[in-house]
């Protein structure tokens, strides 16, 4: 059974997951409306890995015995100014998120519940990978600047990205 504290927070967490897998898919739809599909393709792949987070910590809270509690999932953005405004908001996002992680292991800790901390570690991984790559875009498209070959490239070269499930809890 697990402890009704890490239960509630474990759902809370499920929501941020499936607002994160909307706000992508958000993002995703505003390239395509300015024609860049490599950058929505992108987007598309980072919805479909935040959704498979918040199944993730579905199939650990059932594993446990915990109930799960859907909510109701926010209304994303849907407008930013630039390529750069959406990737520094990708990047606060996953600031936040990274946060949200740091305290459910603090959580754990603190109830003394190991196997959900053990459980955490894969996540607390993952942000690393997660701020990393959005960072390394940033850094990218600050070097672009306005230069629309770049931008072009740097569409086709996102374009490449493939789907890997996370490993199932």
């Amino acid at each position: 059974m697990i402890n009704p504290k890490m239960e509630a927070a474990l759902n809370s967490q499920i929501n941020e997951e499936f607002y994160s897998s909307f706000l992508y898919l958000s993002m995703s739809a505003y390239f395509e409306s300015v024609s860049l599909t490599g950058f929505a393709h992108w987007m598309g792949i980072q919805a479909q890995e935040e959704h498979a987070h918040a199944m993730k910590f579905y199939t650990y809270l059932i594993q446990k015995g915990g109930k799960v509690n859907l909510r109701a999932v926010a209304e994303p953005k849907t407008k930013w100014d630039s390529v750069l405004n959406v990737f520094e908001d990708t990047y606060e996002h996953e600031q936040k998120i990274t946060l949200l992680i740091d305290n459910l292991v603090n959580l754990a800790i603190e109830v003394k519940d190991h196997a959900s901390n053990s459980f955490l570690q894969w996540f607390v991984t993952e942000q690393v990978e997660e701020e990393s790559n959005v960072t390394k875009i940033i850094d990218e498209l600050k070097m672009i600047g306005d230069n629309r070959t770049g931008t072009f490239m740097m569409d086709r070269e996102l374009k490449q990205r493939i789907f890997t499930p996370p490993p199932v809890a």
